[in-house]
């Protein structure tokens, strides 16, 4: 059996660490693996998780199952978190989910149970592994242009003008806000009319939210979801705690069905945990337990709320060095789509041959599409990437 199998493609992310790791100059800079990095590039585990954690080792008593969707005050707790009152709590269907990536595999198994012959509709870029579960999958993928080359804005006239294409029962995957991998992010009144567009095409959406609190603030992050959910006849959303709460290795996401009225979600809600249970029965919980002990106490909730916003603005500010820092050495303001960009990644807009020449004559990492992850730079290290930028000639 095993003969017949053949060499799978590397993941570029993966491989891309691992040369970083292997190139032995002293002065490197990592900025393709996406995980947050405080100044000294430590991915630190936060105050209130680590509070929950000892909360937890002191009080739990057992560490049998909890049930095929989780446990009920997670769901509840991220519901209220990305959705708030957005919609009726009835009309939601929820399961946990080894991560986000396990929330997006579990919607598309649905698309796929629920419609065979739908297409989903992914951003031109999106975040490789949604291209690669739905390859996997076997469902059909369609395109629509998002990121301009030229502004490294959004192409909000070709996206409008692709998804108007669709057909009707298409599922729209968009993401809840700091785009993966470009950073270019849409307003609210973009996002209206792309609800428009959804209703008059009779399409699905699928929102994956991977980076709340990321952006312009926890509030703020979830308007377009929220917009969405309150809008449309049903929807689904992936949620991943992974960022906000830092608990990438704990595999701690949420799948949300949100249907138009409550006597389809008892119908949801057990085809959410059939698919569980067909693919990993019962759903991690140590990181789900965390994330609902913080956010069901109001001083947990707090401290964590505090050390996320200062997490975000000190990308924030990292954003706005750097594109001072170009603009000082290049006379020129055509990086300040930079500071712009929300959220831990900008795509420089740049081509695979620089982005191999920041690598090789600078030892700057970055993802070949030129998606460079802004938390892994600090103050230090802002002037010596902008330099490098000026020298290859982006």
């Amino acid at each position: 059996m095993f003969e017949t199998l053949k060499e799978q493609p590397a993941d570029k992310i993966l491989a891309l660490m691992q040369m970083f790791a292997d190139d032995p100059r002293d002065q490197k800079i990592d900025l393709g693996v996406g995980v947050y990095k405080n100044a000294e590039g430590v991915t630190p585990v936060m105050r209130a998780v680590k509070a929950a954690e000892k909360r937890i080792w002191e009080q739990q008593t057992t560490k049998s199952y909890t049930g095929l969707a989780g446990d009920p005050a997670y769901a509840d707790a991220m519901i209220g978190l990305i959705l708030s009152d957005a919609v009726a709590r009835d009309t939601v269907a929820a399961v946990a989910t080894p991560g986000g990536t396990g929330a997006v595999r579990q919607a598309f198994e649905l698309i796929r149970m629920a419609n065979p012959g739908a297409r989903v509709w992914v951003s031109d870029p999106t975040w490789p592994n949604h291209t690669s579960i739905l390859g996997y999958l076997g469902i059909e993928t369609k395109a629509y242009r998002y990121f301009d080359s030229e502004t490294r804005g959004v192409d909000f006239d070709g996206m409008i003008a692709d998804l108007k294409t669709a057909q009707a029962g298409d599922v729209v995957l968009l993401h809840g806000c700091c785009h993966n991998p470009t950073g270019a992010n849409l307003n609210l009144v973009e996002w209206q009319v792309v609800i428009d567009v959804l209703n008059d095409r009779g399409l699905i959406p699928m929102i994956d939210i991977a980076y709340q609190g990321f952006g312009d603030g926890l509030e703020e992050d979830a308007a377009g979801t929220r917009l969405v959910a309150s809008s449309v006849p049903e929807c689904l959303i992936a949620a991943s705690c992974s960022k906000n709460f830092g608990v990438y290795r704990e595999r701690t996401g949420l799948l949300m069905a949100v249907a138009a009225d409550a006597g389809k979600t008892k119908l949801n809600q057990g085809t959410l945990a059939y698919l569980n249970r067909q693919n990993y029965s019962f759903p991690p919980d140590h990181g789900a337990r965390v994330v609902s002990t913080i956010l069901t106490d109001p001083a947990l909730r707090a401290d964590w709320a505090s050390e996320l916003e200062d997490v975000r603005l000190s990308m924030l500010g990292l954003r706005q060095q750097l594109a001072d820092e170009l603009q000082r050495l290049t006379g020129s303001d055509r990086f300040g789509f930079i500071a712009q960009h929300r959220g831990m990644f900008s795509r420089l807009g740049t081509t695979p041959e620089l982005v191999a020449r920041l690598r090789e004559d600078h030892g700057i990492y970055m993802v070949g599409d030129s998606r460079m992850n802004i938390a892994g730079l600090n103050k230090t290290t802002v002037p010596i990437l902008a330099q490098a930028i000026v020298n290859v000639g982006v």
